[in-house]
């Protein structure tokens, strides 16, 4: 019976041996499948124009601004226009209190009136009689100047036939001699009132005259300027001020804005300006509405601006509809050059260096062995990237699974839009239900 039941453990002993070594080589065989090649999709590296890009964010400005001041101080009498109006330029948007401007105004015209009056009266009658007494005053003296000398000589005459006493020629020779001195006085007279005279009285009423219109364009420039109108055509964005508040001179009544084009002004880095100039096509894209625009290149700033190490540039697009609104951030897409017959590649097919620094590509040889090569880039624009160095043309790269593919692993081509089988095998969400 002992000996029975030993032989019977010993059975069970080897049987249960034997069967965990099958299971053991069961499992080693389970741990080593053979390898399946991975499902890529490729494309060949061909040759193309791409443009080279430079993008920068920054800020809408209006392409016109203008803050409207008053040029004097007086209180509002009324406003034409309201916040969001638009205007034209030189329109009247406000209007100031001005009844002791047009009281000057009037009393001006008075003075211009009476100026004018009194030069006309001296060019005039009051000249002509001045003349006429003198003219008559040298007549006079002419006649007594003769009557004096021929007394004179009438005298002189007598005396030497010893019939007149010499007093008598004496006095006769006085008289003669003041009547000549009152006339070349007279004739002076006369003359002065021909030429310097006339002339500086002429000059002296004509200045009055224009001194007098001079005050009066004054006064009704300050009359002009109680109206207040916009210097350019837009829209008015800010009107601060009441009806009946005081307009102090020189402090903004308004502000208006011309938005029908609006301007980018984004800062770009000093190693990407080399090559941008005035002129360039461009887009700017507004971040929070999507909305675009292209438009151009208008200013390359020629200084840096040392605390961010950038450059402004300015991008100037238009704005018809008023989608853009100034002080709005946007990013500016500007098209520094364009590259002929390049090598371009996918940017899908960029991948991270397998050594942590740079970029590489996966390439797919005749021998279906995908090989990780380094590359250099150049270029982008938008999904296309410009391969420098590291490709040639006809090259095939991998575009979909390179995502952590090793160098040295064996794919397998699949044509575009085709699944993987192992996505094929995944349930869906409803099946795993």
């Amino acid at each position: 019976m002992d000996h029975f039941k030993m032989s019977r453990r010993i059975v069970l002993s080897m049987a249960a041996g034997s069967l965990l070594l099958s299971v053991g080589c069961g499992a080693k065989k389970e741990e080593e499948p053979p390898e399946s090649p991975v499902p890529v999709l490729v494309q060949s590296v061909a040759r193309a124009s791409i443009r080279k890009l430079v993008t920068a964010d920054g800020i809408l400005f209006p392409i016109d601004q203008a803050s409207i001041v008053p040029k004097i101080s007086a209180p509002v009498r009324s406003f034409a226009v309201k916040r969001g109006d638009a205007v034209r330029a030189g329109q009247v948007v406000a209007v100031l209190e001005n009844r002791d401007l047009a009281a000057s105004v009037a009393d001006n015209q008075g003075m211009v009136a009476q100026a004018e009056a009194q030069y006309k009266t001296l060019t005039g009658a009051t000249l002509e009689e001045e003349q006429t007494k003198a003219q008559q005053d040298v007549a006079s003296a002419q006649q007594v100047l003769e009557a004096s000398k021929k007394l004179y000589e009438s005298r002189q005459q007598l005396f030497e036939q010893g019939a007149l006493a010499r007093r008598l020629v004496d006095e006769a020779n006085v008289a003669y001699a003041q009547a000549k001195t009152q006339s070349v006085v007279a004739q002076k007279h006369l003359e002065a009132l021909k030429t310097v005279s006339r002339q500086e009285q002429i000059k002296g009423s004509a200045a009055q005259v224009e001194s007098a219109k001079a005050r009066l364009q004054g006064a009704e420039a300050q009359l002009t300027y109680s109206e207040v109108r916009s210097p350019i055509s837009g829209v008015v964005t800010d009107r601060p001020m009441y009806p009946g508040e005081m307009a102090a001179a020189g402090a903004p009544l308004m502000t208006v804005m011309n938005t029908s084009r609006v301007v980018a002004r984004v800062n770009v880095p000093v190693s990407e300006v080399a090559g941008l100039k005035t002129g360039m096509a461009a887009t700017i894209r507004q971040s929070d509405t999507g909305v675009e625009a292209a438009g151009r290149v208008t200013v390359v700033t020629a200084a840096v601006d040392a605390n961010s190490t950038t450059v402004q540039v300015w991008v100037e697009a238009p704005n018809p509809d008023g989608q853009f609104k100034p002080g709005a951030t946007v990013r500016a897409t500007i098209v520094a050059e364009t590259i002929p017959n390049a090598l371009v590649i996918p940017k899908a097919a960029v991948l991270p260096s397998p050594e942590g620094t740079g970029v590489s590509v996966a390439v797919v040889g005749s021998d279906l062995v995908a090989h990780i090569r380094p590359v250099e880039l150049g270029a982008r624009d938008g999904d296309n990237i410009e391969v420098v160095k590291g490709l040639k043309e006809g090259d095939s790269v991998v575009i979909e699974g390179g995502v952590g593919l090793e160098d040295g692993k064996k794919v397998v081509l699949r044509k575009a839009g085709e699944k993987d089988k192992d996505e094929d095998e995944k349930p869906s969400p409803a099946e795993k239900k």
